[in-house]
């Protein structure tokens, strides 16, 4: 399933997910909220690029797809794409790759994030995250060294994993989860103390990077924060939008996910540039994470309303041009 949310600055960009559903409802719940994600992600980033979303829906009482029911799979979801005459561009998300973007491409010419133009986007959106933890961070403590920091990161996928090297190099004291036992080497490797999911959300830290799936700021975990700020790349952090407000209560800064996570759109809209990809061009504007933030903090605070508020205020004013 494709949902394309707005097409008012530009063609609908937004990754492929396949994953795990107990059913199609809450696929397709998915696949709209994300798709409005990826509105305010490139509009408050100032992209020219709408907002949309692709799910491939896997069941949980099937056995893993085979190579060839893969491929099937993936090619009919480039006849998908296909069919919407190029209103909404695909890439890589959760659960798919460059390969898959290979085969997609065999069916349609609507695909970003090929080995030929700019390729894995996590990279760039785990140096965009690094970016804004230090914004962040800067925010609440004066300063965004994250040197001597203690730090959670929940989810050490490509970009997760990735944001913890990253923060490690910059001294960061690292409390590290992930549902993958396997990514404990990591762990190891950066010095981290390993923990589950929950701990590490409710750890006493100053900052924590959620880096996995949605819906972790929730009923339960909300009221069992003991960090001072929360920055991340995981998308619809928020279980619902209103707990943020709960979280400001609790003196806690959390920055919106969606403009936290945007450093692999960024990168892939140079991708799409007349004058082609540069990686270079694509760092200048991936790091311009931390203004956006900076932006969207002082505009919170000067209307006394929460970064959210302010984000979404941004991101209206910029769609309606």
């Amino acid at each position: 399933m494709v949902a394309v949310h707005s097409t008012a600055r530009g063609p609908a960009l937004g990754g492929c997910r396949m994953w795990t559903y107990d059913d199609a409802r809450a696929a397709v719940r998915d696949v709209l909220r994300l798709s409005r994600a990826m509105t305010f992600k490139a509009a408050v980033a100032g992209l020219p690029l709408g907002g949309g979303k692709g799910v491939i829906m896997l069941r949980p009482d099937e056995p893993p797809l085979s190579p060839e029911r893969r491929e099937a799979v993936l090619q009919d979801f480039g006849d998908t794409v296909e069919a919407l005459g190029g209103d909404y561009l695909t890439a890589e998300d959760v659960g798919t790759g460059e390969p898959d973007m290979e085969v997609i491409a065999g069916r349609t010419s609507h695909v970003t994030g090929l080995a030929t133009g700019s390729g894995d986007p996590s990279p760039w959106t785990a140096i965009g995250c690094e970016v804004a933890v230090r914004a962040t961070l800067e925010r609440v403590f004066g300063t965004g060294d994250p040197s001597g920091r203690r730090i959670a990161v929940i989810g050490l996928g490509s970009v997760g994993g990735r944001l913890a090297e990253l923060l490690h190099e910059g001294g960061a004291e690292l409390v590290v989860a992930d549902v993958d036992q396997s990514k404990r080497e990591l762990a190891e490797r950066l010095g981290a103390t390993w923990t589950d999911p929950l701990s590490a959300m409710t750890a006493e830290v100053d900052l924590v990077a959620p880096c996995a799936l949605g819906g972790v700021l929730n009923d339960e975990t909300v009221p069992a924060l003991r960090c001072k700020a929360i920055a991340g790349a995981a998308n619809n952090q928020l279980a619902d939008d209103s707990l943020e407000a709960q979280i400001a209560e609790r003196g806690i800064l959390w920055a919106p996910d969606f403009v936290c996570n945007a450093g692999g759109i960024i990168n892939i809209c140079v991708e799409l540039e007349p004058s082609g990809y540069d990686p270079a061009r694509a760092e200048t504007n991936v790091r311009v994470v931390g203004d956006s933030l900076r932006t969207i903090f002082d505009s919170a605070a000067a209307t006394g309303t929460t970064p959210l508020t302010a984000a979404l205020a941004l991101g209206q004013e910029r769609l309606r041009g």
